[in-house]
């Protein structure tokens, strides 16, 4: 189809200046793994099936090779040269430039590669639909993860309609708004009792902990919905991110809700490889031990975010246990305290950027640190738009948006209502964003730095 072959080319243009916006340097570390993972697939494809397996690991070698070189190696060499220092020896330390997004599309590169070895995709001799698919833009730095088998008609076949472009728009604005006007309101909070206290009290902990989680749903969903948003008006479907996780009564629960192609990635192509549930209890609990404390270096090279992977399988692993079955059959209030619980204390791990720092602040969240008071770069922050973002934020993530009841009024009533109603707001939103956007500083995506 010739025409959908042009919008893949406009769209790959696109994409790669959106991808050189960042640097020239990143766009050519990008460029080498478009390339290589194509003729890999190829590879992988032709190869008959007692090789298979073999080709398929060289390939995800290669591009795990690539993400541990530019994420992983100032870590390791930094914590080798600790453990070697009583032996007076030291290896030479590495830092390099993480180049943006590289965890989301060395990802997307692996997802294609297994597809294809599983036979669930052909490896593709169109080079420009790898590379859309690679590179698309809304999705390109930081997600949703989108799984090859499930896209690649799409790319093929796309068609861009008026309705799918105003659905689209619709659900770009929602994002932004969650981005612009709140995620971004509270951020001040977050920084001031993260950044700027050096012994928060009790209630500036839990002030700015919850304000965080608050910042850290809005901010990725509001990038995620962005990013769905403008794959619907490009004629493309991209996986649903998030679903109301923070109205979760257990961690499972909440896996299942939160960064949800990121957590069907790792069951898929690690968990159930690994043997997932099949292989006995002790090697189920093994098996979710590795499949966090991967997720939470996949986050980032730090102690705090292997620990908070650590804090999380360790719940993953509990709730296997009598305390499942207890919180299933307890009251829904007391699921939800207890999943509230241990998210809040897992985002103090993620958060913070040195175990010092979470120290502190676990110290402060239980009042050894003072209990009242708030600092004054504290309550000069706390103005009334961003109390009342605080307040109103906890139920629209709990619940959702709400809809009127209309299902007794007339369908053509009911259209119209809808219609006119969802348009005004959605220009509403969009005006108040950009006039948020032009009197507030620059604030990056919080998943960038992924």
């Amino acid at each position: 189809m010739p025409n959908v072959r042009a919008k893949n080319f406009v769209l790959l243009l696109f994409s790669l200046l959106f991808y050189a916006w960042g640097g020239l340097a990143d766009l050519l570390i990008l460029c080498v793994s478009i390339i290589a993972n194509y003729f890999l697939a190829l590879f992988i494809d032709a190869r008959p099936d007692k090789t298979r397996l073999r080709a398929l690991a060289f390939a995800v070698a290669v591009n795990l090779a690539g993400l541990i070189a530019f994420k992983y190696v100032f870590f390791l060499t930094t914590n080798l040269n600790v453990l070697l220092s009583p032996l007076g020896v030291a290896v030479p330390v590495v830092q390099a430039e993480l180049p943006l997004g590289i965890s989301f599309f060395t990802f997307h590169a692996i997802s294609y590669l297994v597809d294809v070895y599983r036979r669930k995709a052909k490896a593709n001799g169109r080079f420009e639909e790898i590379a859309v698919y690679i590179t698309m833009f809304p999705q390109l730095v930081a997600g949703p993860i989108v799984r090859y088998s499930t896209i690649s008609h799409r790319i093929s076949e796309r068609r861009t309609t008026l309705g799918r472009v105003s659905a689209g728009l619709r659900i770009f604005i929602i994002g932004l708004s969650w981005k612009v006007l709140i995620a971004d309101e509270v951020a001040p909070i977050v920084a001031q009792v993260y950044d700027h206290t050096a012994l928060p009290t009790m209630a500036e902990a839990w002030l700015g902990v919850s304000a965080y989680a608050i910042q850290l749903y809005f901010d990725f969903g509001g990038y995620s919905n962005m990013a769905i948003g403008l794959a619907v008006a490009m004629g493309l479907k991209f996986p649903r991110n998030f679903n109301l996780p923070y109205r979760s009564r257990s961690i499972g629960e909440f896996w299942r809700r939160w960064h949800m192609s990121l957590s069907s990635w790792f069951r898929d192509y690690v968990y159930i490889p690994l043997g997932g549930n099949r292989a006995g209890e002790h090697r189920t609990i093994i098996n979710l031990w590795t499949v966090f404390l991967l997720c939470g270096l996949w986050h980032g090279a730090s102690w705090n975010f292997v620990i908070w992977g650590v804090h999380h399988g360790f719940f993953l692993v509990l709730e296997r246990t009598r305390l499942g079955g207890w919180l299933a059959r307890a009251p829904a209030a007391v699921g939800f305290i207890y999943t509230q619980l241990v998210l809040f204390s897992g985002w103090v791990w993620f958060r913070t950027t040195t175990l010092d720092e979470a120290f502190v602040l676990f110290r402060s969240l239980v009042g050894l640190n003072g209990v009242g008071g708030l600092s004054v770069g504290l309550m000069t922050e706390l103005q009334w738009f961003t109390i009342a973002v605080l307040v109103l934020a906890w139920p629209l993530a709990i619940w959702g948006l709400p809809r009127p009841g209309l299902k007794a009024w007339p369908q053509k009533v009911r259209y119209a209502i809808y219609g006119a109603g969802d348009t005004i707001v959605m220009l509403l939103l969009f005006v108040l964003c950009v006039l948020s956007v032009g009197a507030a500083a620059y604030s990056p995506f919080l998943y960038f730095q992924f």
